[in-house]
């Protein structure tokens, strides 16, 4: 049976054109751990996790150092138990974070590669729930110098227009009275038929403030408000979950089952953005997932559609998958070879092999960081 014969990494930063503003933070370049796991017949299955603005050199020391050589000669389709042993290997240095982000792109590879090796899609590979298509939600609504709610309102009616049925925002870097004009122009753009889902991006610290936005954003019937608060501070997310008729949604940036675990059973959300990316990959993500369905809650995992796509596509409690239209706010796209349809507020599923893409090598000389001391933008484990 072919084995692990060498871990590959590689960090590319991306420059946004034009910055762009959450409630709590400004993004003016992303940065993204890239990597290739192959075996010794020639294979090659690939992952991926966002490394923030600049941190990308802790996520690539994390798997050269850390965790690809414990998989060097192993057998790939053994997921589980690598899983196991490279969470026991991080376990002292990273449980959840950059650590636990670099283990979720090896996961990926890991499990692309043996879709690869079986030559099916990575979502037939994991059990497909759908055939062809996963409903999706147009992303989008950032703070810009200039964005009026009028040209928000336009931004958000042209997803409608494109056929999706659900659109999302940000909110929580204006005052109160700014926030309500922006929804209500949002609201009036796509009509009462469209769910709109606001993302505050951890914007309030308390619950009284929390409520004081709320109060103002429930007559225009939102689907969800995420990440309302610190992802640390489940409490309050239980407290506003009790308080508003609005689903609470979060997740996106918690790892690991046991915390995902608390936040269903503290009744804090009903919709779990569990993202593949940060949560432990791939086999942590369907642990996730089986969790929630036991309890009865959805999972609309947090952007990276790329991969999400495929298990959305394989899981039966995944709602929508997070579209992002274009390259000019989340530019990963940009890295690779093939880019997803949508298609009436659908996602068309690849019929490729494994995750269907390739990190572009164009790009990757383009974008792709070669660190001091260092010859090359790929670091190799063998």
């Amino acid at each position: 049976m072919p084995t692990i014969e060498s871990v590959s990494v590689c960090i590319a930063r991306v420059p946004l054109a034009n910055p762009v503003t959450f409630s709590t933070r400004q993004v003016k370049a992303r940065e993204y751990c890239l990597v290739r796991v192959r075996s010794t017949d020639g294979q090659e299955g690939l992952g991926y996790c966002y490394a923030v603005n600049s941190a990308g050199r802790l996520l690539s020391v994390a798997v050269t150092d850390l965790l690809a050589p414990r998989l060097i000669g192993q057998e790939s389709l053994r997921v589980e138990g690598l899983w196991n042993e490279l969470y026991q290997e991080a376990l002292l240095l990273g449980r959840a974070g950059g650590v636990m982000r670099a283990l979720s792109a090896i996961d990926t590879a890991l499990w692309d590669l043996n879709a690869r090796s079986a030559g099916v899609p990575l979502y037939q590979y994991l059990g497909a729930t759908v055939k062809d298509r996963v409903p999706a939600y147009a992303s989008g609504g950032y703070y810009q110098p200039g964005k009026t709610p009028d040209k928000l309102a336009a931004e958000m009616a042209q997803h409608v227009k494109e056929g999706f049925r659900a659109v999302k925002m940000k909110v929580g870097l204006e005052s109160v009275a700014g926030e309500r004009k922006r929804i209500a122009a949002v609201r009036e753009a796509i009509g009462d038929d469209v769910r709109l889902m606001l993302d505050a991006n951890n914007a309030w610290r308390d619950l009284p403030t929390a409520l004081e936005y709320m109060r103002a954003f429930e007559p225009y019937h939102p689907f969800w408000i995420e990440e309302p608060f610190s992802p640390d501070d489940i409490d309050n997310h239980v407290r506003l979950a009790r308080a508003t008729p609005v689903t609470v949604a979060t997740g996106e940036v918690e790892a690991g089952r046991w915390r995902f675990k608390d936040l269903i059973a503290s009744g804090a959300t009903t919709i779990l953005q569990t993202d593949a990316t940060v949560c432990g990959g791939i086999t942590e993500w369907r642990r996730i997932a089986a969790t929630a369905d036991s309890h009865g809650i959805t999972v609309a995992p947090h952007a990276w559609h790329d991969v999400h796509i495929h298990l959305a596509a394989s899981a039966p409690n995944a709602t929508y998958v997070e579209w992002m239209p274009d390259d000019h706010i989340v530019n990963f796209r940009r890295l690779i070879d093939r880019q997803l349809q949508a298609e009436d507020g659908n996602l068309l599923v690849p019929s490729e092999p494994g995750l269907a893409f390739r990190f572009s090598d164009d790009a990757i000389a383009e974008y792709g960081v070669v660190y001091p001391g260092e010859r090359d933008r790929w670091q190799v484990v063998r």
